[in-house]
């Protein structure tokens, strides 16, 4: 039982392609994988700062920044990318 040349080739075409699929939908498997889990370590690691943080401000109520004199003192540092201009100049909506 003698098989052609055309039916060999296209036997070992498809054994060649299914051998790159298969690796190429694995390494996408993985890589799925590796995103989950790091995205997973992520919030992980967010929720352990958040509760950090709320047992800090829980341990020292007194060392949160407070207002002094109508000015807020984290709007009132002129070195602050987010500081209000109007607050350190002193302009109010008077």
């Amino acid at each position: 039982m003698s098989t052609s040349v055309g039916v060999n080739v296209l036997r070992w075409s498809a054994l060649g392609f299914g051998v790159f699929y298969g690796a190429y939908h694995q390494l996408s498997l993985s890589a799925a994988d590796k995103a989950k889990a790091a995205q997973k370590d992520w919030e992980h690691k967010e929720s352990l700062i958040r509760q950090a943080k709320q047992q800090w401000a829980k341990d020292h109520p007194s060392e949160q920044p407070k207002s002094s004199g109508g000015i807020d003192i984290a709007k009132a540092n002129p070195k602050d990318p987010n500081a209000d201009l109007n607050t350190i100049l002193g302009i109010t909506d008077n």
